[in-house]
């Protein structure tokens, strides 16, 4: 286990996401910042999912899919990133959290990786896990919950 780390200055790991940061409660990218990035890393890769939508879609939910961030960069915003990739909503870049049916819990999922990832926009989670086979240094998990709106 190493020191990299993933956190957010709006919720703490295991706590409930704030409601703006949901789908259709303004869907905007919740402050994410990594910590310990060992040495080596030439890129990171973040990934957010739902796997309580098993239950309910029938199938691990995506909702973020970034790669090729600057190691270098302590706070994660959109706008130093390389490239954002497809949620399962159909669309490039954040798609919050919208749980159909209970209280679900999202996981935040940082790759230290020992290269770039040579990936076209708009890839998918698939290939993003695909492309980082054999180049994962480390990574680090944050995760929240959200309940559906009501």
């Amino acid at each position: 286990m190493g020191n990299l780390k993933l956190t957010s200055s709006d919720f703490l790991d295991g706590d409930e996401i704030p409601r703006k940061y949901g789908y259709k409660n303004g869907n905007r990218e919740p402050p994410l910042t990594m910590n310990g990035v060992p040495e080596g890393t030439k890129s990171l890769a973040l990934i957010m999912d739902d796997p309580d939508a098993m239950g309910a879609v029938g199938k691990v939910w995506v909702h973020w899919v970034m790669w090729n961030i600057d190691p270098t960069n302590t706070e994660l915003f959109v706008e130093n990133l390389t490239t954002e990739g497809m949620t399962d909503f159909g669309e490039v870049g954040y798609g919050g959290p919208a749980p159909p049916d209970k209280r679900h819990t999202y996981v935040f999922k940082l790759y230290a990786l020992d290269s770039e990832l040579d990936l076209p926009g708009k890839s998918t989670k698939a290939d993003v896990e695909k492309a980082m086979e054999g180049h994962i240094i480390e990574q680090a998990t944050l995760k929240g919950t959200y309940a559906p709106d009501r």
